[in-house]
């Protein structure tokens, strides 16, 4: 008994010595005195060890002891409360709020957006299709037969297709598959433009990717000229980057149309100097167009006696490297994010 009532005497000094602190709380109290595991419980333990006359005397010591306990934690609780709402009071509700950072579309993105809301006040509406397709969509019925050496020209990713039927599928590469599904509805006239990702198997580099994206467009309709479709990209092309670019079209070979051209523009980024993105020539060449070819409207099922139309076709990065002057094509698609915040206020 007299080692029980040392040892109870010593832990209420401990509980009065007990304050709240950086490591000590009224929840640390109370797994340590009143937990499961808590001293309460284990003094009270001792209650088999004591003689039967001894029982009331030291069961009175060990009430006691839990009440000091229990008038302690409550006695500790309430400080804690005290000290939050007084830290409450102090906080000036009329301050501004702290800085957040603000997130952003993606470079890609915005310079996308841009380019659809120009030729949407042309007129032209967006059509989308699938990125896995069928040698048809993607190379026969745009005027390249299976044994055409054109199809050289663009490095294709062909994949497995488990309800292939022995027809080829591939990872498109271009948004033109677009263009064929439209134009196989039959719902005439069409002007409409194809944004989407494409993929080629190419060599990553500075000027290059194995996956990009592109926006094409089609125009078909009664009596649509070169000069339509060259009075359009002349809009576009001062409306994305200023009245002061230079522009030239030069003659270029495609299957899909004919006559062809290149449209090139006078780099940005040096400002016609010479640099490794126009090859030292001072101009970039930003896109490919020209008139529909007549295989194509026929393979379609448009009449190309009665119709005529224009296409054209871009890379995105492309234009956005000349747009935010980025040199190196590899930057967006590395999620670098000392690269993306510069492109915060572009939105």
């Amino acid at each position: 008994m007299e080692d029980i009532e040392t040892l109870v005497e010593n832990y209420r000094k401990e509980i009065g010595d007990f304050t709240l602190s950086a490591d000590q709380s009224a929840e640390t109290f109370r797994i340590k005195y009143l937990g499961t595991k808590g001293l309460v419980k284990s003094v009270m333990a001792e209650m088999k060890n004591v003689p039967n006359e001894k029982k009331r005397e030291f069961g009175q010591i060990l009430n006691e002891f839990k009440t000091v306990a229990e008038n302690k934690y409550e006695e500790l609780k309430q400080l804690t409360v005290n000290s939050q709402q007084s830290t409450e009071n102090t906080i000036d509700l009329t301050l501004p709020g702290d800085d957040l950072p603000l997130g952003s579309r993606h470079p890609i993105s915005i310079v996308k957006n841009k380019i659809i809301s120009i030729f949407q006040r042309l007129g032209f509406a967006v059509a989308e299709g699938p990125e896995i397709e069928d040698d048809w969509h993607n190379f026969t019925a745009l005027n390249l037969p299976e044994d055409h050496p054109a199809r050289d020209m663009q490095d294709t990713f062909y994949i497995s297709h488990p309800a292939s039927g022995g027809t080829d599928w591939m990872l498109r590469t271009h948004t033109s598959n677009v263009q064929v599904r439209e134009m196989e509805k039959g719902n005439l006239p069409i002007r409409i433009i194809c944004p989407g990702r494409v993929y080629r198997n190419e060599t990553v580099s500075a000027r290059a990717h194995c996956f990009f994206h592109q926006i094409e467009g089609l125009y078909i309709a009664e009596n649509v000229s070169f000069a339509d479709l060259k009075q359009t990209l002349y809009f576009f092309v001062q409306e994305m980057f200023g009245a002061e670019v230079k522009i030239r079209f030069r003659p270029s070979y495609f299957p899909f149309t004919e006559p062809s051209a290149e449209m090139d523009i006078s780099c940005m980024i040096c400002n016609g100097k010479g640099c490794n993105i126009c090859k030292h020539t001072g101009w970039v060449e930003i896109l490919g167009c020209g008139m529909v070819h007549p295989n194509v409207l026929e393979n379609c099922k448009i009449d190309n006696s009665k119709y005529s139309g224009f296409a054209f076709g871009m890379g995105i990065e492309r234009i956005a490297m000349l747009k935010y002057q980025v040199k190196d094509l590899r930057l967006f698609s590395e999620n670098d994010l000392r690269f993306l915040k510069q492109f915060t206020s572009a939105v």
